[in-house]
């Protein structure tokens, strides 16, 4: 399935996309592409009513290492639209030193740019590469007298009979090698700077930034390169002159606005919790200067106002020393969707090392192939080590599947520091091999704390 390709990213999809990467958490996948499908209907509904149909944001309640941050990483892939996940906790309320929670929505516009400009860029490939090949035909004219030694010809070509036959020679790749000397302008953005009142100081000084930036368009710096790296340079600078920057910011917005996705992790380290001493930074203001993204403003922006009314959000906690309803009701109530995702067992720990797209397996298999090692793991070795970590988990605290990362550095320590001086091999990993290395540290309990 095309990323982005919201016509056919049907719920069904949707979940068999994310199962490639995440093991089990069904209820949570489902919630997620229906909310994905939701915001594809909202655009076929005539105008009248589509202003009111809201989106149906959704909060995960689950433990640390089950997937919740997973599924928001495979979910911005998936979409190829503005998609910014933010940990709550490193924003605090109005009048304190810190992060303001309008910056959420500024972050989210900047990746919305980057994704329209990579999408323009793309429409005008053609034109650029062309453009460019002028460019490079104009570096290479002056030593036009070279061209009877690369052509093996005594005739003295005219100067377009010249050209045409270095256009040639460029095509087929036989200049690549040659320097030249280009001349590259620094990217700039037009228009100037505007200190509005209200507006906070970051957003500001980005103004100030940008500006400063087009004082020094018209400089230009020179490199010497050969021209395969002259084509790079010159392919990304015409690229972005032929692509409107206004077009750019009024169609980043328009997909921030209409198809944005905000991830809220750690939602549950902002809750107010009653009887806590000591100075807070105010969880629960937090969660009050939260309120009014969720429910739908307008935050100003460098590129213009930007409204928040139908961005989908997806909030995230595990929720252990707190609840949901710990959450002010205001913000409670614009999540109703609300998913519990499952604790991982040792069959699920098996399937997470052998199941998804890239797997934990298939990634140390991959680095041990760089030394000319080939590795290989016995089924009875990856539940030995699916079981030694779903054991350290109960043991000690729960980290989820993240305990498997810990547990495979354990076991392949030694093979990793060797695997230079082996030279090119298969090594077998058993359940015998996987044991020798991780019992003695779940047997000791004081040790596994510090190492596993």
């Amino acid at each position: 399935m095309k990323p982005g390709d919201y016509d056919n990213l049907t719920p069904k999809l949707v979940v068999e996309e994310l199962d490639r990467y995440v093991i089990g958490q069904t209820k949570a996948k489902r919630a997620i592409a229906i909310a994905l499908r939701n915001r594809w209907r909202r655009q076929q509904v005539p105008e009248p009513i589509r202003d009111d149909i809201s989106p149906k944001n959704i909060i995960m309640v689950g433990p640390t290492g089950v997937g919740k941050t997973e599924l928001a990483r495979r979910l911005a892939r998936l979409t190829a639209a503005p998609f910014i996940k933010v940990e709550v906790s490193k924003f605090t309320e109005v009048g304190f030193v810190g992060r303001d929670v309008d910056s959420i929505v500024r972050d989210l516009v900047e990746v919305g740019i980057q994704i329209v400009r990579e999408d323009m860029e793309k429409g005008v490939r053609g034109d650029a590469k062309r453009r460019v090949e002028e460019r490079i035909l104009d570096l290479l004219l002056p030593h036009a007298n070279d061209v009877r030694n690369a052509t093996e010809s005594d005739e003295s070509p005219k100067p377009n009979a010249t050209r045409e036959r270095l256009r040639q020679l460029l095509r087929n790749g036989k200049l690549d090698d040659r320097e030249v000397e280009v001349e590259v302008e620094e990217a700039g953005r037009s228009g100037g700077v505007s200190f509005t009142p209200g507006v906070h100081v970051t957003e500001q000084f980005g103004q100030l930034q940008d500006f400063l930036k087009q004082l020094g368009h018209a400089r230009k710096r020179k490199q010497t390169v050969t021209v395969r790296e002259a084509r790079e340079l010159l392919q990304t600078e015409e690229a972005r002159k032929l692509v409107d920057d206004d077009e750019v910011a009024r169609e980043a917005i328009r997909r921030s606005e209409q198809l944005g996705v905000v991830f809220l992790d750690e939602i549950d380290k902002i809750c107010g919790r009653e009887r806590v001493a000591g100075p807070d930074i105010s969880r629960e203001g937090v969660q009050r200067d939260l309120l009014p993204l969720v429910e739908g403003s307008t935050v100003t922006t460098k590129y213009g106002p930007v409204k928040t009314d139908h961005m989908l959000f997806i909030a995230a906690g595990a929720f252990h020393m707190a609840q949901v309803s710990d959450l002010i009701p205001e913000l409670q109530g614009r999540f109703p969707i609300r998913v519990e995702l499952d604790s991982l067992q040792a069959r699920d720990f098996v399937r997470i090392l052998r199941e998804p797209e890239n797997s934990l397996l298939k990634q140390y298999a991959a680095l041990m192939l760089a030394e000319g090692v080939a590795l290989r793991f016995d089924d009875d070795a990856v539940e030995a080590l699916a079981d030694a970590a779903w054991r350290a988990n109960a043991q000690m605290e729960n980290i989820g599947a993240r305990r498997l990362h810990t547990v495979l550095e354990r076991v392949l320590e030694e093979l990793s520091f060797e695997a230079s001086e082996l030279g090119s091999q298969e090594v077998r990993i058993t359940a015998a091999y996987v044991r020798e290395r991780v019992e003695p540290l779940l047997e000791d309990q004081d040790l596994s704390r510090h190492i596993l």
